[in-house]
């Protein structure tokens, strides 16, 4: 019987050996849609070669399933399955070239003619399979993060070919059963689809993953080579993408991808290709770019796009990106110079400050190739000292006096020379170092407090620069407090400056951070402010003591109307908040003038003195520097008067007549003269003559008014252009027409009244800026007010859970105990007493003599610590008593019993 039925499975499996070969177009569409190429065929002939070195040298998983690929889970022998990976790589090579192998075919469907005969549902047998292909794509998604690529080709090899011999096997079965057979190629086809989706596209975006993208690139690029086309490659790195993984959380992290990879992929073209590359990185291929133009197009939308805020918890998180461009051909031939390329080129834009798009040239290689090799020499330069400090003074608007001082590191590189901070401090943030120099930075300030502090100087605080990547990692604040105790500094020595960009997002961690160095008593400082991200709007959750204005805003202050705007409106509304405004980068006087009348409160610049190295800035501190009287906030500033003649005869004879009034006075011979003066120094009152050439006197008044308004204008002439001079004075452009000759009496008299006038201008703004300085002074109070009691209430809340612990613990202590106050008045017992003592009845508020009659006198007749009798029938416990107020505010006794021996 057994010959026979082995008969019968031979004559049957030949019947469907014929059956399938007849279906050829139908097993050739198969084979296409797996895809199968020659890289498959190489790295079947690669698991060949290597089948035990393999299983031996990868993870179990791997091993398990390659030999359960290989025979479709009914072999087990290592050896059977070499010959299977015979059969399958012999038949990929044949079905490539469109020809059958009949011995495999016989042995596929084998396994579908043995599951008939074994009377095996058709329908548990497709879920069997279906089942054992999930396993499969689960294996090759599991493995793909943890294998090579070599191994990541063997595990897409074998699934290919192992769906297509699960489909061969299915078919064999169902020879005969219509119904069945449509089944079976609607469950493979599905099966086809996943398996396709899960190969191709990233499970985090949807986006097509790199193995797929750089299949698709070949073909693309093979097209642009064949028609002379342009293909742009881009390379997008999201901006600070660490920050919001480390701040808000790697959800948060996941949604921003997610959002920004839809919004990427809704903007391109349909020909146009987009993937997600890994970590902050997506990479895009603009196909067939005609002009340059173009290209910039897409990235600006690109950059737009990422620009608009997502949105989580109801909250706005801001993102910005950098692009690097590399066009086919011009750049390069291939993908990985064109992948080179583009990521020289983005590495390139970050390191501009980011939210930039940037072309790849050829000396984009050398630049990466300069910040590799800066970014090594930073660990030996901190080792072998090569950084230094130079520290820059602050001085204060209102005294005139030094009241700090910024650290600012500078490098000397024994090759390349004095490196200031822009040229290494973002390659420290890029490249992980700028922890430890950031805590060297730290250490060497505190060095030059203590020597100098030595010397007998007293020290301002001094401002350290502390990058977000430094403040966020979780042991910078154990490492400044730890060199802070080592050199005996105290916090409020250090004012700690943060860049704005700690502020690209709002986060509750952060803000329980920086109070807790103000809980310290450092200082605080936002940095740099309107350069980046932030607003103003979310400094009232932070506890800065002080805004820097960035100097790009005080550099032009007096010229651009946008940036003195800007300027004032950061000053009142920090003002609002408490907050005091330091403006960096001031210059000139002028420049101190604007800035002390819009009531900024410190100033740092080249006008004090450019950064000095730490003996230098110890020899500033020492001479006392401070500000001329006249360009302080709040004082009274000497008369100036400027005369302006193109005769010098003329203006001798008036330097003359007004030198007894005890003016400083300052001369020009034409209005251009004037203007250079008016914009070097103070000046109150200004007498022009009119006719002067290039430029009358009214025109130069004009211009006077226009940029010092403060000024007092007058005209002294001896010619009567009455209609120019009376539109002049009617706009306000002068103060009074003068003529000549001149009486010398009635004119000294006439420039004193207008002296007057000014100094009464003057005065009234003084009071002004008295009553702003008090209310900013007030507002600051008020602040620092609220930060005391939010701390007061924090540890009060603190102290209340602690005595809740405290009094649940005696609570349920198996020891009797009992709190008496000064008076004997019964104010604490726990369970254990009340049980001991007073049963049910009401106890607190009583006095303990009630309870046991003269307990006070014994107590009394007792050292502390000492137990002693209570001499009481049937009371069988001893007593002990201690005074309470050595570690805490509380009075009286507390008493503990203890069972009698």
């Amino acid at each position: 019987m057994s010959g026979d039925a082995d008969i019968s499975l031979e004559v049957e499996i030949d019947t469907s050996v014929s059956s399938l070969l007849n279906l050829d177009e139908l097993q050739l569409d198969r084979f296409a849609l797996l895809e199968f190429t020659q890289t498959d065929l190489d790295a079947m002939l690669e698991i060949h070669r290597n089948l035990e070195l393999l299983s031996n040298g990868i993870n179990e998983t791997f091993a398990h399933f390659m030999y359960s690929t290989c025979n479709n889970v009914l072999l087990t022998d290592p050896a059977e399955a070499r010959t299977m990976l015979d059969l399958q790589t012999s038949y990929i090579q044949l079905l490539t070239c469109g020809i059958y192998d009949r011995h495999y075919l016989r042995s596929r469907i084998a396994i579908g003619a043995i599951h008939r005969r074994l009377g095996l549902p058709f329908h548990q047998l497709i879920s069997a399979y279906n089942k054992y292909q999930a396993l499969i794509r689960t294996t090759i998604l599991s493995n793909t993060m943890v294998c090579s690529e070599v191994q990541t080709l063997h595990l897409d090899a074998l699934a290919k070919i192992t769906c297509f011999d699960i489909g061969m096997a299915l078919n064999a079965y169902c020879q005969g059963d219509k119904s069945g057979l449509l089944l079976n190629q609607d469950a493979y086809l599905d099966s086809l689809d996943q398996l396709s989706i899960q190969r191709n596209y990233d499970s985090l975006t949807g986006l097509r993953n790199r193995q797929s993208f750089k299949n698709q690139i070949g073909r693309i690029l093979k097209i642009a080579e064949a028609k002379s086309t342009t293909i742009a490659l881009i390379k997008l790195g999201l901006d600070h993408f660490k920050n919001l993984n480390d701040i808000e959380g790697y959800e948060t992290g996941d949604l921003a991808l997610r959002e920004i990879g839809a919004r990427i992929q809704n903007r391109l073209h349909k020909d146009d290709l987009v993937a997600y590359w890994g970590g902050d990185s997506f990479i895009v291929a603009l196909n067939d770019i005609g002009r340059t133009a173009n290209i910039d197009r897409v990235c600006s939308d690109i950059s737009g796009i990422v620009n608009t805020s997502v949105i989580k918890n109801g909250k706005q998180l801001h993102l910005t990106c950098s692009m690097g461009i590399a066009l086919y051909p011009q750049d390069g031939h291939n993908l990985e110079s064109l992948l080179k390329f583009s990521d020289s080129a983005m590495t390139l834009a970050k390191s501009m400050g980011g939210n930039k798009f940037q072309f790849y040239n050829k000396l984009m290689d050398a630049q990466l190739n300069e910040r590799i090799s800066i970014a090594n020499d930073i660990y030996s330069a901190i080792e072998s000292n090569q950084f230094c400090l130079h520290y820059q003074p602050v001085a204060d608007l209102q005294s005139g006096e030094i009241v700090g001082m910024e650290a600012l590191v500078r490098w000397m590189h024994p090759v390349r020379g004095l490196m200031a901070p822009a040229q290494f401090i973002s390659i420290a943030e890029e490249f992980s170092s700028i922890n430890k120099l950031g805590g060297w930075i730290i250490r060497l300030a505190c060095m030059d407090i203590q020597q100098w502090r030595e010397q007998g100087i007293s020290v301002p605080p001094i401002s350290i620069n502390v990058s977000p990547i430094q403040l966020l990692d979780p042991e910078f604040r154990h490492c400044i407090l730890a060199i802070l105790t080592e050199f005996d500094i105290r916090a409020q020595a250090i004012t700690l400056e943060i860049t704005e960009s700690v502020l690209m997002h709002h986060d509750e961690g952060l803000e329980i951070l920086l109070k807790e160095f103000k809980a310290k008593r450092f200082n605080l400082a936002m940095d740099d402010f309107g350069t980046g991200y932030s607003a103003l709007q979310y400094l009232k959750h932070y506890p800065f003591d002080y805004v820097k204005i960035d100097q790009s805003f005080v550099r032009n202050i007096l010229e651009d109307s946008n940036d003195a705007a800007i300027a004032c409106a950061v000053i009142a509304m920090a003002h609002s908040m408490g907050i005091k405004v330091i403006a960096e980068g001031v210059e000139s006087e002028l420049q101190i003038q604007f800035l002390s009348q819009s009531m900024c409160d410190q100033i740092q610049g080249f006008y004090l003195s450019r950064p000095l190295p730490a003996q230098e800035a110890a020899q500033f501190i020492a001479g006392n520097f401070t500000l001329p009287d006249h360009l302080r906030r709040i004082k009274k500033i000497s008369r100036t008067l400027l005369l302006v003649d193109d005769e010098p005869n003329i203006l001798a004879a008036l330097k003359r007549l007004f030198r007894p009034d005890g003016y400083i006075i300052r001369t020009a011979g034409s209005g251009k003269e004037g203007m250079d003066i008016l914009n070097d120094f103070p000046v109150d009152v200004i007498v022009s003559d009119q006719r002067m050439p290039n430029m009358t006197g009214v025109e130069f008044l004009r211009q006077a008014k226009a940029k010092f308004p403060n000024t007092m204008r007058i005209v002294l002439s001896g010619y009567t252009e009455l209609q120019s001079i009376t539109d002049a004075i009617n706009e306000g452009a002068i103060y009074k027409f003068l003529t000549k000759p001149w009486d010398d009496q009635q004119l000294r008299t006439q420039i004193s009244e207008a002296f007057l006038q000014k100094e009464m201008f003057d005065e009234n703004r003084r009071l002004e800026l008295k009553i702003r300085t008090a209310n900013q002074e007030l507002a600051t109070a008020n602040r620092q007010l609220a930060d005391i009691l939010e701390q007061k209430e924090r540890q009060l809340h603190r102290d209340e859970i602690s005595l809740d612990i405290a009094r649940e613990a005696l609570e349920h202590l198996p020891i009797p105990m009992l709190g008496l106050d000064e008076d004997g008045m019964i104010a604490f017992a726990n369970t254990a007493t009340q049980q001991m003592l007073f049963k049910d009845s009401a106890f607190l508020g009583s006095h303990i003599d009630e309870i046991l009659p003269a307990f006070i006198d014994m107590l009394a007749s007792h050292s502390e610590g000492v137990n002693f009798s209570l001499h009481v029938p049937g009371f069988g416990y001893l007593a002990n008593w201690r005074s309470m107020g050595t570690l805490s505010q509380s009075r009286g006794k507390l008493i503990t019993f203890f069972k009698e021996p």
